[in-house]
């Protein structure tokens, strides 16, 4: 149970934050920025018993959590859900997509509805998935769901969490773009060959690339918390989105590295099947507007600064 739950200090309202997917990339980098902060986190995992007072049992696979230590959190911040990017979408990983961030979300967001003191704010993940493959079209908060199988997981994995809102919740669901870290994520995968000169376009080169950098990420979370303004959907993603050709040239130029080797969009669906197409070859042009409209200050605002900071970590 989270016992001292609203703490005044120098950083201002410190807060009791209870955290699902600490252990993935996201997760990580916000737990870590929360911390210094002087929030106090504790985490959702599935080992039973767990393994000291910071942290809460919770299966969702079995519906299992556990009610009486969910008491007392200022916050909720909610990550989990399977690695939509790791090997082919076989229907049983398609399974595993879905219910991991739906029966998951569902399953917190009532065991939270349900409490005497529900948590003033949860801030659950979601994704620009939610848009589907949508060429050109500049994206914001306000455009609808696109069609296929990610839309239709993103837009389930928010309605999800309705019980919380209905209970007087204050839900945002931060529809996180492509996430540049050094530490994992698509950056991660693509610096090795990059860096032997064997990167290149993935199809066209036309399709745009949505991206945020891991520290803004952090930072974006850190303030859907603080800011009682934000509510519901929200685009996290850096104001400069680039086509997947502008994308390798940048790297390419970072890493001083020549951009020879074009992968083809035939390639791609052949060796990735669904997932390929949905995550390498799909376009959305999203803007981070509502983000734009409460004041939020991007570190890395460009494809260039963010990888040269990056690239520049020791």
């Amino acid at each position: 149970m989270a016992s001292t739950c609203r703490r005044e200090g120098e950083g201002g309202t410190r807060l009791a934050v209870l955290m699902s997917g600490s252990s993935g990339l996201v997760g990580r980098a916000v737990s870590r920025l929360l911390e210094r902060q002087g929030h106090r986190v504790a985490r959702l995992v599935r080992t039973s018993p767990p393994q000291g007072p910071g942290f809460v049992y919770w299966n969702p696979a079995a519906g299992e959590i556990d009610r009486s230590s969910l008491q007392g959190f200022d916050a909720v911040v909610h990550l989990a859900g399977e690695n939509v990017g790791s090997g082919r979408w076989t229907a049983q990983k398609k399974r595993l997509i879905r219910e991991s961030r739906v029966e998951g979300t569902r399953l917190l967001s009532r065991a939270l509805a349900a409490l005497d003191r529900p948590p003033r704010v949860m801030a659950c993940a979601s994704a620009i998935g939610f848009y589907g493959d949508r060429g050109e079209e500049i994206l914001t908060e306000r455009s609808g769901p696109g069609r296929g199988f990610l839309p239709e997981v993103c837009a389930a994995w928010e309605e999800a969490a309705l019980p919380a809102r209905d209970a007087g919740v204050r839900v945002v669901h931060l529809r996180l773009g492509i996430v540049l870290s050094r530490e994992g994520g698509p950056l991660a995968r693509l610096l090795p060959p990059f860096r032997l000169g064997l990167g290149g376009v993935i199809g066209s080169g036309r399709q745009y690339i949505s991206w945020i950098a891991i520290d803004d990420v952090a930072r974006v979370f850190s303030h859907a918390l603080e800011n009682e303004n934000l509510a519901g959907p929200i685009n996290a993603v850096a104001p400069g989105a680039v086509t997947n050709r502008e994308l390798t040239r940048t790297l390419g130029r970072a890493l001083g590295r020549p951009v020879l080797l074009p992968l083809p969009g035939f390639v791609v669906r052949a060796v990735f099947g669904e997932m390929g197409e949905a995550l390498l070859l799909s376009s959305a042009r999203v803007v981070p507007a509502r983000l734009g409209k409460v004041g939020f200050e991007f570190r890395y605002p460009t494809i260039d600064s963010a990888l040269d900071h990056l690239l520049s970590e020791r």
